[in-house]
Protein backbone atom coordinates (compact mmCIF):
# COMPACT_ATOMS: atom_id res chain seq x y z
CA UNK A 1 0.00 0.00 0.00
CA UNK A 2 1.20 3.33 -0.89
CA UNK A 3 2.35 5.51 1.68
CA UNK A 4 0.79 8.54 0.34
CA UNK A 5 -3.64 8.96 0.85
CA UNK A 6 -5.86 10.74 -0.43
CA UNK A 7 -9.83 10.80 -0.50
CA UNK A 8 -9.70 11.82 -4.05
CA UNK A 9 -6.35 11.21 -5.39
CA UNK A 10 -4.44 7.87 -5.80
CA UNK A 11 -0.43 7.46 -5.58
CA UNK A 12 1.29 4.49 -6.26
CA UNK A 13 4.56 4.15 -7.05
CA UNK A 14 5.51 2.88 -10.76
CA UNK A 15 8.73 1.42 -11.05
CA UNK A 16 11.85 2.75 -9.87
CA UNK A 17 11.56 6.51 -8.88
CA UNK A 18 8.65 6.67 -11.29
CA UNK A 19 5.14 7.89 -8.86
CA UNK A 20 1.99 7.96 -10.81
CA UNK A 21 -1.22 9.72 -9.62
CA UNK A 22 -4.19 9.44 -10.35
CA UNK A 23 -7.04 11.13 -9.93
CA UNK A 24 -9.72 9.12 -8.39
CA UNK A 25 -13.36 10.05 -8.65
CA UNK A 26 -13.91 8.12 -11.84
CA UNK A 27 -17.70 8.05 -10.73
CA UNK A 28 -17.87 11.99 -10.95
CA UNK A 29 -15.32 11.82 -14.31
CA UNK A 30 -12.71 13.24 -11.66
CA UNK A 31 -14.41 16.56 -11.64
CA UNK A 32 -12.39 18.80 -9.17
CA UNK A 33 -14.02 19.18 -5.81
CA UNK A 34 -13.10 21.34 -2.51
CA UNK A 35 -10.89 18.00 -0.99
CA UNK A 36 -8.66 17.61 -4.64
CA UNK A 37 -8.33 21.30 -5.15
CA UNK A 38 -7.12 20.92 -1.49
CA UNK A 39 -4.96 17.71 -1.87
CA UNK A 40 -3.10 17.96 -5.18
CA UNK A 41 -0.89 20.67 -4.36
CA UNK A 42 -0.25 18.36 -0.73
CA UNK A 43 0.20 15.14 -2.62
CA UNK A 44 2.75 17.54 -5.44
CA UNK A 45 4.55 19.43 -2.01
CA UNK A 46 5.46 15.82 -0.90
CA UNK A 47 6.48 13.92 -3.71
CA UNK A 48 8.41 16.92 -4.94
CA UNK A 49 10.58 16.81 -1.29
CA UNK A 50 10.64 12.48 -1.46
CA UNK A 51 13.96 11.48 -2.74
CA UNK A 52 12.30 8.40 -3.93
CA UNK A 53 10.70 10.31 -6.56
CA UNK A 54 12.06 11.45 -9.46
CA UNK A 55 9.40 11.46 -12.26
CA UNK A 56 5.46 11.97 -11.72
CA UNK A 57 2.72 10.32 -13.83
CA UNK A 58 -0.32 12.55 -13.82
CA UNK A 59 -3.67 10.65 -15.39
CA UNK A 60 -7.52 10.03 -14.20
CA UNK A 61 -8.93 7.27 -13.34
CA UNK A 62 -12.23 5.94 -15.22
CA UNK A 63 -13.18 6.95 -18.64
CA UNK A 64 -11.91 10.70 -18.85
CA UNK A 65 -8.88 12.47 -17.62
CA UNK A 66 -11.08 14.93 -16.07
CA UNK A 67 -14.01 17.12 -16.37
CA UNK A 68 -13.40 20.25 -14.49
CA UNK A 69 -14.65 22.05 -11.64
CA UNK A 70 -17.17 20.48 -9.65
CA UNK A 71 -20.33 22.36 -9.97
CA UNK A 72 -20.50 22.60 -5.90
CA UNK A 73 -17.73 24.37 -5.71
CA UNK A 74 -18.81 27.66 -7.61
CA UNK A 75 -21.33 27.04 -5.64
CA UNK A 76 -19.80 27.32 -2.48
CA UNK A 77 -18.35 30.59 -3.59
CA UNK A 78 -20.91 32.85 -4.02
CA UNK A 79 -22.28 34.31 -0.45
CA UNK A 80 -25.62 36.53 -1.02
CA UNK A 81 -25.73 37.65 2.54
CA UNK A 82 -22.35 40.08 2.06
CA UNK A 83 -22.17 42.90 0.07
CA UNK A 84 -20.18 43.30 -2.97
CA UNK A 85 -16.43 44.22 -1.76
CA UNK A 86 -16.34 41.68 0.93
CA UNK A 87 -17.79 39.29 -1.14
CA UNK A 88 -15.16 39.73 -3.85
CA UNK A 89 -12.10 39.92 -1.58
CA UNK A 90 -13.31 36.56 -0.42
CA UNK A 91 -13.70 35.60 -3.99
CA UNK A 92 -10.50 36.89 -5.17
CA UNK A 93 -8.76 34.63 -2.18
CA UNK A 94 -10.41 31.51 -3.41
CA UNK A 95 -9.19 32.20 -7.14
CA UNK A 96 -5.60 32.16 -5.78
CA UNK A 97 -6.19 29.29 -3.33
CA UNK A 98 -6.93 27.67 -6.68
CA UNK A 99 -4.13 29.16 -8.93
CA UNK A 100 -2.01 27.53 -6.54
CA UNK A 101 -3.03 24.23 -6.27
CA UNK A 102 -1.93 23.98 -10.36
CA UNK A 103 1.39 25.92 -9.53
CA UNK A 104 2.13 23.21 -7.11
CA UNK A 105 2.55 20.88 -10.33
CA UNK A 106 4.77 23.36 -11.99
CA UNK A 107 6.67 24.12 -9.14
CA UNK A 108 7.51 20.71 -8.29
CA UNK A 109 10.79 20.04 -8.98
CA UNK A 110 10.18 16.85 -10.45
CA UNK A 111 8.82 16.54 -14.00
CA UNK A 112 5.41 15.73 -14.69
CA UNK A 113 4.06 13.91 -17.14
CA UNK A 114 0.27 14.39 -18.11
CA UNK A 115 -0.95 10.89 -19.92
CA UNK A 116 -4.16 12.05 -20.93
CA UNK A 117 -7.40 9.88 -22.34
CA UNK A 118 -10.70 10.47 -22.97
CA UNK A 119 -12.16 14.13 -21.86
CA UNK A 120 -9.82 16.83 -20.58
CA UNK A 121 -12.67 19.74 -20.83
CA UNK A 122 -13.93 21.77 -18.35
CA UNK A 123 -12.90 24.68 -15.93
CA UNK A 124 -9.31 23.37 -14.60
CA UNK A 125 -8.93 20.56 -16.85
CA UNK A 126 -6.46 22.20 -19.29
CA UNK A 127 -5.33 24.75 -16.34
CA UNK A 128 -3.82 21.76 -14.93
CA UNK A 129 -2.19 19.68 -17.89
CA UNK A 130 -0.77 22.91 -19.12
CA UNK A 131 1.42 23.34 -15.27
CA UNK A 132 2.79 19.55 -16.45
CA UNK A 133 5.96 19.37 -17.97
CA UNK A 134 4.58 16.96 -20.57
CA UNK A 135 1.84 15.75 -22.16
CA UNK A 136 0.84 12.70 -23.83
CA UNK A 137 -2.64 11.44 -24.61
CA UNK A 138 -4.49 8.43 -26.20
CA UNK A 139 -6.15 8.43 -29.82
CA UNK A 140 -9.64 9.16 -28.09
CA UNK A 141 -8.92 12.27 -26.08
CA UNK A 142 -10.22 15.61 -26.44
CA UNK A 143 -10.09 18.65 -25.04
CA UNK A 144 -11.68 22.43 -23.95
CA UNK A 145 -10.72 25.59 -22.96
CA UNK A 146 -14.86 25.52 -21.25
CA UNK A 147 -14.89 28.46 -19.41
CA UNK A 148 -16.56 31.18 -21.35
CA UNK A 149 -19.92 28.50 -21.60
CA UNK A 150 -19.81 28.61 -17.89
CA UNK A 151 -19.80 32.78 -18.21
CA UNK A 152 -15.77 33.41 -17.19
CA UNK A 153 -12.90 34.28 -17.99
CA UNK A 154 -10.37 31.24 -17.33
CA UNK A 155 -8.58 32.35 -13.74
CA UNK A 156 -6.03 29.41 -12.83
CA UNK A 157 -3.38 29.00 -15.92
CA UNK A 158 -4.80 28.10 -19.31
CA UNK A 159 -4.39 31.70 -20.47
CA UNK A 160 -1.18 32.06 -18.68
CA UNK A 161 0.62 29.01 -19.94
CA UNK A 162 -1.40 27.66 -22.55
CA UNK A 163 -0.55 30.22 -24.78
CA UNK A 164 3.43 29.78 -24.18
CA UNK A 165 2.86 26.06 -24.60
CA UNK A 166 1.31 26.46 -28.06
CA UNK A 167 2.64 29.76 -29.38
CA UNK A 168 -0.38 30.38 -31.38
CA UNK A 169 -2.21 33.41 -30.72
CA UNK A 170 -4.85 33.46 -33.09
CA UNK A 171 -5.17 29.95 -32.52
CA UNK A 172 -5.56 30.21 -28.68
CA UNK A 173 -7.75 32.73 -28.79
CA UNK A 174 -9.99 31.12 -30.92
CA UNK A 175 -9.92 28.24 -28.88
CA UNK A 176 -10.81 30.15 -25.92
CA UNK A 177 -13.39 32.37 -27.37
CA UNK A 178 -15.16 29.71 -28.67
CA UNK A 179 -15.17 26.68 -26.30
CA UNK A 180 -14.80 24.30 -29.33
CA UNK A 181 -13.50 20.65 -28.67
CA UNK A 182 -10.22 19.73 -30.28
CA UNK A 183 -9.34 16.48 -30.85
CA UNK A 184 -6.09 14.56 -29.93
CA UNK A 185 -4.85 14.90 -33.54
CA UNK A 186 -5.22 18.49 -33.12
CA UNK A 187 -3.65 19.07 -29.73
CA UNK A 188 -0.38 17.00 -31.49
CA UNK A 189 -0.49 19.52 -34.47
CA UNK A 190 -0.49 22.64 -32.40
CA UNK A 191 2.29 20.86 -29.48
CA UNK A 192 0.39 20.75 -26.96
CA UNK A 193 1.01 17.22 -26.63
CA UNK A 194 3.77 15.80 -27.71
CA UNK A 195 2.51 12.47 -28.95
CA UNK A 196 -0.61 10.22 -29.50
CA UNK A 197 -1.42 6.87 -28.57
CA UNK A 198 -3.72 4.32 -29.73
CA UNK A 199 -5.83 4.07 -26.27
CA UNK A 200 -5.71 4.36 -22.69
CA UNK A 201 -3.30 0.72 -22.46
CA UNK A 202 -0.63 1.96 -24.58
CA UNK A 203 -0.74 5.45 -23.34
CA UNK A 204 0.06 4.43 -19.95
CA UNK A 205 2.78 2.03 -21.18
CA UNK A 206 4.89 5.07 -23.15
CA UNK A 207 4.18 7.32 -20.27
CA UNK A 208 5.95 4.88 -17.52
CA UNK A 209 8.83 3.99 -20.73
CA UNK A 210 8.92 7.77 -20.90
CA UNK A 211 9.24 8.32 -17.34
CA UNK A 212 11.70 5.30 -16.58
CA UNK A 213 14.10 6.90 -19.25
CA UNK A 214 13.48 10.45 -17.69
CA UNK A 215 14.10 8.90 -13.86
CA UNK A 216 17.55 6.87 -15.00
CA UNK A 217 19.07 10.48 -15.66
CA UNK A 218 20.51 12.60 -12.99
CA UNK A 219 18.17 14.05 -10.56
CA UNK A 220 20.61 17.32 -10.32
CA UNK A 221 20.40 17.27 -13.86
CA UNK A 222 17.05 17.02 -14.22
CA UNK A 223 15.64 19.28 -11.48
CA UNK A 224 17.99 21.80 -12.35
CA UNK A 225 16.87 21.84 -15.70
CA UNK A 226 13.00 22.32 -15.27
CA UNK A 227 14.03 24.87 -12.35
CA UNK A 228 15.96 27.11 -15.59
CA UNK A 229 13.85 26.07 -18.29
CA UNK A 230 10.45 27.54 -16.02
CA UNK A 231 12.64 30.01 -14.27
CA UNK A 232 13.80 31.27 -18.74
CA UNK A 233 10.43 31.17 -20.02
CA UNK A 234 9.17 34.22 -17.68
CA UNK A 235 12.47 36.16 -18.16
CA UNK A 236 14.74 37.41 -21.01
CA UNK A 237 17.63 34.91 -22.47
CA UNK A 238 20.21 37.97 -20.78
CA UNK A 239 18.12 36.49 -17.20
CA UNK A 240 17.84 33.56 -17.83
CA UNK A 241 21.40 33.25 -18.68
CA UNK A 242 22.45 34.32 -15.34
CA UNK A 243 20.06 32.45 -13.57
CA UNK A 244 21.82 29.15 -14.63
CA UNK A 245 25.33 30.54 -14.42
CA UNK A 246 24.54 30.92 -10.77
CA UNK A 247 22.88 27.67 -10.45
CA UNK A 248 25.48 26.07 -12.04
CA UNK A 249 28.23 27.09 -9.80
CA UNK A 250 27.40 24.80 -7.55
CA UNK A 251 25.58 22.24 -9.62
CA UNK A 252 28.59 21.63 -12.03
CA UNK A 253 30.85 20.09 -8.72
CA UNK A 254 28.01 17.88 -8.21
CA UNK A 255 29.21 14.34 -7.87
CA UNK A 256 27.17 13.49 -10.52
CA UNK A 257 28.77 14.78 -13.80
CA UNK A 258 31.76 12.74 -12.86
CA UNK A 259 29.39 9.60 -12.51
CA UNK A 260 28.34 9.98 -15.86
CA UNK A 261 31.67 10.41 -17.50
CA UNK A 262 32.62 7.20 -15.34
CA UNK A 263 29.42 5.55 -17.00
CA UNK A 264 30.53 6.93 -20.65
CA UNK A 265 34.27 5.41 -20.34
CA UNK A 266 33.08 2.03 -18.91
CA UNK A 267 30.35 2.07 -21.36
CA UNK A 268 28.26 0.83 -18.09
CA UNK A 269 24.69 2.72 -16.94
CA UNK A 270 25.34 5.27 -14.90
CA UNK A 271 23.91 4.82 -10.91
CA UNK A 272 23.00 8.32 -9.31
CA UNK A 273 22.49 8.62 -5.53
CA UNK A 274 18.70 10.06 -5.05
CA UNK A 275 18.72 13.43 -4.27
Amino acid sequence: MSSYQFNTLQVEQTGDNVYHVQLNRPDKRNSIDDDMWKEIPQCFDSLGTDSSCRVIILSGAGKMFCSGIDLSVLAMLHDPNQEVARRAIAMRIAVKKFQDTFTSIEKCPKPVIASIHGGCIGAGSIDMTSACDIRLCSQDAFFSIKEVDMGLAADVGTLQRFPKIVGNDSLVRELVYTARNFSATEAKDIGFVSSVHADAKTLTDASIKLATNIASKSPVAITGSKINMNYSRDHSVDEGLNYIANWNMSMLQSEDLMTSVQAAMTKTPPKYKDL
